[in-house]
């Protein structure tokens, strides 16, 4: 299912983790912790990594500052896509999408279901693009992200991946925004 063209290199993206959580720490944040651990693995950067509590506008500066970077290539959210009231990813990300990404919710909750089972309706994990960034919204536990990065990130994310990748897209990402603009000034 996953094949890597061994003649193509790997790039390496700059990825930047963001735990949403009321209560955890960064040395308690097993979740980012999870990520961070994966995506150096895989010989991608960490861009950045925060916690935010599970507020609505402090989640969309923290993701917000990261996509208007060019130094940040994708955005990792871990935590808040449950139901209870504090659960407020989703609700601040996605309406910062330029484009959704409907697959990824899809292909997670299948890795998820094979998993856990029908617990998996239990998290609204979500994908899309703003500007020109991906940007990714995940469960809040180490299960849940590993899941998602080993059965979809670590493949769509390796410019060697075939038949295709997010990465060999990402220079037509911002064809329409100003830093396709400024790249060709």
């Amino acid at each position: 299912m996953h094949r890597i063209d061994d003649s193509r290199p790997f790039v390496p993206l700059n990825i930047a983790v963001l735990t949403v959580s009321d209560t955890r720490s960064l040395e308690e944040d097993r979740s980012g912790g999870t990520l961070v651990a994966r995506i150096e693995e895989a010989g991608h950067r960490l861009a950045g990594r925060a916690i935010v509590t599970d507020d609505v506008e402090k989640i969309r500066a923290a993701v917000q500052a990261w996509t208007a970077s060019p130094d940040v290539d994708v955005v990792i959210t871990t935590g808040g896509t449950g139901f209870t009231g504090r659960d407020v990813t989703p609700e601040a990300i996605e309406p910062l999408f330029e484009k959704k990404m409907d697959g990824f919710s899809e292909v997670f909750h299948r890795i998820s279901y094979d998993k856990i089972g029908t617990s998996t309706i239990q998290s609204r994990a979500t994908g899309g693009v703003i500007d020109a960034t991906y940007v990714f919204v995940l469960p809040g536990s180490p299960g849940a992200c590993k899941d998602a990065w080993d059965g979809i990130l670590k493949w769509q994310l390796d410019y060697r991946h075939m038949p295709c990748n997010f990465v060999e897209i990402m220079p037509r990402l911002d064809e329409h925004l100003k830093r396709g603009k400024l790249r060709e000034a």
